[in-house]
């Protein structure tokens, strides 16, 4: 159960990774599919990614040739990103987020965060099952109840360290 709960965390924390809050970080662009010689490859995969201060990423195309699929892939993913290229790397420049865009966000901060805990109540939710169907292997109800009293404290440290996330992440969004 604790993994099940730990690996939920791992999961919430990557989701919150890509979700900018006004700083470059290379994990924006994750999932940008550039459809390099026919087939969709990720764009860690045909470029290397800096990020040379807080305002921009540069990408830097191990194929010259690829810079304008690069280009195109990036406009795709609608991220909000305008690339601009100089012939050598291309450069993403970070535009500073409005009020409305960082309110957008903490909704969608929210969103995630109020998953992750979904995610953490179906475990518990598992786990007490699993913990009523040892009553039928000959366990006493005493033992039953504190395996359940054991989950429930489980569960409330995970959501409690799910809360602090949201408390971390929405500074961060809302700070300029």
């Amino acid at each position: 159960m604790k993994e099940d709960m730990q690996n939920a965390l791992k999961y919430l924390e990557n989701e919150l990774e890509k979700i900018r809050a006004g700083k470059a970080n290379i994990r924006m662009l994750e999932g940008v599919k550039v459809d390099y010689y026919g087939a969709p490859t990720s764009i860690e995969q045909v470029a290397n990614l800096s990020v040379p201060d807080p305002k921009q990423i540069h990408i830097k195309p191990w194929d010259k040739k690829t810079i304008p699929l690069i280009e195109k892939a990036i406009m795709a993913a609608n991220l909000g990103f305008n690339p601009q290229n100089n012939g050598e790397i291309i450069r993403v420049i970070i535009p500073a987020l409005t009020e409305e865009r960082r309110k957008e966000l903490v909704k969608r901060v929210k969103q995630e965060i109020e998953q992750s805990k979904v995610n953490i109540r179906n475990i518990r939710r598992n786990s007490n099952a699993k913990a009523k169907e040892l009553k039928d292997g000959g366990v006493s109800e005493d033992e039953i109840k504190k395996l359940e009293t054991s989950i429930q404290k489980t569960t409330d440290e995970f959501i409690s360290k799910i809360d602090k996330y949201m408390e971390v992440k929405e500074k961060e969004i809302m700070t300029i």
